[in-house]
């Protein structure tokens, strides 16, 4: 390095031209993704600031005049209003339902498939497992009220016939969750077994072969050499999706809610839709949207951390 610095500018030039020659494929690969992240990602951050004014169609972002409270009119107003509170609840409870159930069900998808000895069957399983996540919420929502319907689902017809009464899977609200969480689950178990699957077959086989030698099972194999070879991978999805716990995608509980459940199904992301873009109320949902990211920085640091204290690698 320091031999490089005491090089002419001459040679530097030649120098960098000849790695930009070599190269140049790769940086325009790059060009693309970073101009997306910088036009719709860093660019629209600018507008953050809406939720420290008052907002005015007819004027620029930097003219809108000061909120009161020194800026903190609208985080006051969010936090006062019993909806955001409900929703801040039911977005953090959804969130750690699916941590909870939803999160190891990948892993153990990905183990067992590894497992798999016939490849065609294999293959066969992967696919039928993947294609749920090509499927939008409103086709799961159709899919799930020709099943979950109370009196014309084809669960509850079954259960009827075998003598049982009716389970009110989507008026319910504690039923409504756990079909909320289960429709979750399988719409993106299969696609979520990818990465693992990948982690998987990046293990040195020679460990494999090696425990064979010594006479350990499949089991014993799993436990000892899958596990720990997956381990990375599996701390750092744990830490994004403790990163996202107070956040939430819009179309799945948009599609799945109604009016009887609305209790348990408003989360952040629908009460934005409804208070800010029904409402026409973009400085508060602003604020709400700027306060869901920092806790979720929060949470995502605090993770990430305690990973480190712990002996794994982390994000960083």
């Amino acid at each position: 390095m320091k031999a490089a610095k005491n090089l002419p500018d001459s040679e530097r030039k030649t120098g960098f031209s000849s790695y930009m020659k070599r190269y140049w494929q790769l940086y325009l690969l790059l060009f693309l993704p970073v101009t997306y992240l910088i036009v719709f990602k860093y660019i629209p951050m600018i507008y953050v600031q809406i939720a420290f004014k008052k907002y005015s169609i007819v004027q620029s972002v930097w003219k809108m005049p000061l909120a009161k409270n020194h800026g903190m009119q609208y985080f006051i107003q969010a936090f006062s209003n019993p909806d955001f509170i409900r929703a801040l609840r039911n977005t953090v409870v959804l969130n750690l339902l699916d941590l909870v159930c939803g999160f190891p069900i990948p892993i153990i998808f990905a183990l067992i498939l590894n497992e798999l000895v016939f490849s065609r069957f294999k293959k066969v399983v992967q696919t039928i497992t993947y294609m749920p996540h090509f499927l939008s919420w409103v086709i799961i929502y159709g899919i799930a009220l020709q099943l979950f319907a109370p009196s014309t689902g084809l669960v509850n017809m079954v259960i009827t016939k075998l003598g049982g009464q009716t389970v009110p899977f989507l008026n319910d609200t504690a039923h409504w969750v756990w079909t909320y969480i289960f429709l979750g689950i399988w719409q993106s178990f299969g696609w979520n077994s990818i990465v693992y699957l990948a982690a998987i077959s990046g293990i040195n086989s020679e460990l494999y072969e090696a425990a064979s030698v010594d006479g350990a099972g499949r089991f014993q194999k799993m436990w000892h050499i899958t596990l720990p070879g997956i381990r990375p991978t599996i701390v750092i999805l744990l830490i994004m999706a403790i990163g996202n716990i107070v956040g939430s995608g819009f179309d799945r509980p948009f599609a799945l809610q109604n009016n009887l459940v609305m209790s348990w199904a408003e989360v952040i992301s629908t009460y934005v839709y409804r208070y800010g873009i029904k409402g026409l109320q973009f400085s508060l949902t602003t604020a709400v949207g700027l306060f869901q990211s920092v806790v979720g920085v929060i949470f995502l640091l605090a993770a990430n951390t305690l990973s480190r204290k712990l002996g794994e690698r982390g994000l960083w």
